[in-house]
Parts: C-alpha cells; sequence; structure tokens
C-alpha cells in the first residue's frame, strides 16, 4: 500500500446545490489493498472523461506511485474576473463607481465612404489630386467573361490623362492653353508606349477612380515609384513617365496599374520638342508630390 502524504485542509466551492471538493485521496478514510475509496464530485465532464481520471488513479494507487492528486472540475469566467478587478481598489483596472475608464489608445475608425477611402489612398501614394477622374461602368463594358474587357481599361485610362493635362495646361497658361493642350495646338503631349498590369477583375456596377503621377522612370515594379533610385534622376527633356492606378468603389481596392511614356510634341512642327523650364518645373512639381506624402 502507498503511503499518502498529510492532506492539505480540504476546500469546498458551491456550483449549484451540489459541492464541489477539491483535494487528494488522502484526505479521506485510507483505501484498502483491495480497492480505493473516492469522495463523490459534482462532475460536469463526458462519462469517458470521468472513467479516464478513475482509471489513472487506480493505476497510481496500486504501483505506490506517493502522492496522488485530483483535479476538480471548476469553471472560471474571465468576464467575472475582469470584473471583479475594476471593483478591487488595489487593481491596476480598478474604476471607481461613477467614473469613466480611459480612451481607447488606437483611434476611432473613420467611417469613410469608397470615394473618400480612394482619394485619401491615392493622396498617400503620392498620386496628383488633380488628376483624379472618376468612371462609371456600364453593363455594355462588360465582356463574354462577365467582367469588363482588359481594353476598356486603355479609354478609362486614357480619359483619366486627358483631365489630368488639362490640369497642366491651366497651370501653365489658363484655360486657354487647357484647351490648346488637349486639341493638339503648338506644344502638348503625346503618347509613347503605356503598360497594364491588371490586378481583379471589375463587373457592373461599379465606379472606378482613376489617378495619374509623374514620375522620371523607367520602373522595374510598381513600388519603384518614389525610390531613392528612381527619384534622384533628372527629367529628361523631351519625355517623362507616368504612373497611373484604378481604384474600385465597389471592391475599395486598387485593381489595375499602368505605366506609360509622354513626349512633349509640337502639333505645329510635328516633332517631339523641350518645352522649356517652366513646363519641367510644373511637372517636377507633380512629381515631388510623392516625395512630400512619403516623408509625412
Amino acid at each position: 500500500m502507498a503511503r499518502l502524504a498529510p492532506p492539505p485542509p480540504p476546500s469546498t466551492v458551491m456550483s449549484g446545490a451540489s459541492p464541489l471538493v477539491s483535494g487528494r485521496v488522502s484526505d479521506y478514510p485510507t483505501p484498502s489493498t483491495s480497492h480505493v475509496f473516492l469522495p463523490l464530485f459534482h462532475l460536469t465532464s463526458s462519462s469517458a472523461r470521468v472513467a479516464k481520471m478513475m482509471n489513472a488513479l487506480l493505476r497510481s494507487a496500486r504501483c505506490g506511485a506517493g502522492e496522488v492528486r485530483l483535479k476538480p472540475h471548476i469553471r472560471h469566467s474571465s468576464i467575472r474576473a475582469l470584473y471583479d478587478r475594476f471593483k478591487d481598489p488595489t487593481s491596476p483596472f480598478h474604476l471607481p463607481p461613477g467614473t469613466q475608464g480611459p480612451d481607447s489608445p488606437d483611434p476611432p475608425p473613420e467611417d469613410l465612404s469608397p470615394a473618400e477611402e480612394g482619394r485619401s489612398k491615392f493622396i498617400e501614394l503620392g498620386f496628383d489630386p488633380e488628376s483624379f477622374w472618376e468612371q462609371p461602368i456600364v453593363w455594355g463594358d462588360h465582356d463574354a467573361f462577365q467582367h469588363v474587357n482588359n481594353v476598356r481599361y486603355l479609354r478609362f485610362l486614357e480619359s483619366g490623362r486627358i483631365h489630368w493635362m488639362r490640369s497642366l495646361g491651366a497651370e501653365l497658361g489658363g484655360p486657354a492653353k487647357a484647351e490648346a493642350m488637349i486639341k493638339g495646338k503648338g506644344v502638348s503631349l503625346i503618347l509613347k508606349s503605356i503598360s497594364l498590369d491588371y490586378k481583379r477583375p471589375v463587373v457592373y456596377p461599379d465606379t472606378l477612380l482613376i489617378a495619374h503621377k509623374p514620375h522620371h522612370g523607367p520602373l522595374h515594379s510598381s513600388s519603384q515609384v518614389d525610390s531613392p533610385e528612381v527619384n534622384t534622376r533628372r527629367q529628361a527633356r523631351t519625355h517623362f513617365h507616368v504612373k497611373a492606378a484604378v481604384w474600385s468603389y465597389a471592391q475599395r481596392r486598387i485593381v489595375t496599374e499602368s505605366d506609360s511614356v509622354l513626349v512633349w510634341y509640337d502639333y505645329d512642327k510635328l516633332t517631339k520638342c523641350d518645352p522649356g523650364e517652366e513646363a519641367r518645373a510644373v511637372i517636377q512639381r507633380r512629381m515631388d508630390l510623392g516625395k512630400v506624402a512619403g516623408s509625412s
């Protein structure tokens, strides 16, 4: 027969109408060599778990393993424990009655509309706010694959690009220059090349927000647009690169990215040209939007 350690004072926890007694086998009358006397517990476990506990106890007692402990099944309420800490004056969580707890360290989430969220994201990424162009999706933009046809994005980007060109003209010479920029009069811009990176399909109904920003380029990946490697390059005299992105109001994310090359072009002489320092300064200011956004 195993010799059992002296028992500690037994403790009782009430659960409903039945007591939960926590202790050890030695808390109770000495068992005979043929059986082990077990106390009555208020069990909430399954019968299989109870049987496993009993078998482990019997094996321990028969093999003389020494002290045998029984773990009562006690329900703990984390909410109740936290509530008790709020009431305990010695606890760092204590809140005196009638007082209000501290504000959350996390700022409250802003309830932004899809349009506001898109504009905020583009400004954060350094896109030119004067280039923002909303493009509603119509049913006819779909193709047989049940999404907006890939070619349609070229038109969407073109509309956004022309809108942005008008803002450049307005800065260079007011409304008259803005009109001349889009009508092929004097010095304006012409598209040399464009590439698209389709990230997610778009379906009707939806509205897209299109944004542009110039950069020195060329890019090996879209993440390079504001990198020191690109920003430290000098602006070419006759051309510059433009990154574009398309934001879906329905999906609340960027669904397409683009990079293109625009060339300064004299439509009167039908040849590329140097637009002068004033035009390059306007483009440089738009390029610097990304640096300002990245440093704030």
